[in-house]
């Protein structure tokens, strides 16, 4: 089978696609073109890290608490670099 890279989007669809229980995995597999043993270690990934969206209100909660406090640290940084161009005159 040729090499392809899949988006995470792409990855995410044939994982839910073979975890379907009227589709046989193998049927999956040959649509998409890929092994089983790809099919399994994308879902392994899955199950393993999928805890991760539910963890602490998700991904997109988290990323947004990191850029409120990066757009409050540069604030910061910004009027600190005013009061020290003030001294230097």
């Amino acid at each position: 089978m040729k090499k392809r890279n899949w988006t995470g989007k792409e990855k995410l669809a044939i994982v839910l696609e073979g975890m379907r229980d009227d589709t046989r995995l193998s049927e999956v597999c040959n649509r998409h073109q890929i092994t089983q043993n790809q099919f399994y270690r994308w879902r392994d990934k899955l199950l393993s890290q999928g805890e991760k969206i539910f963890a602490n209100g998700g991904p997109d909660r988290q990323e947004q608490r990191l850029r409120d406090e990066n757009k409050r640290l540069k604030a910061i940084i910004g009027e600190l670099t005013v009061e020290l161009k003030k001294t230097e005159f």
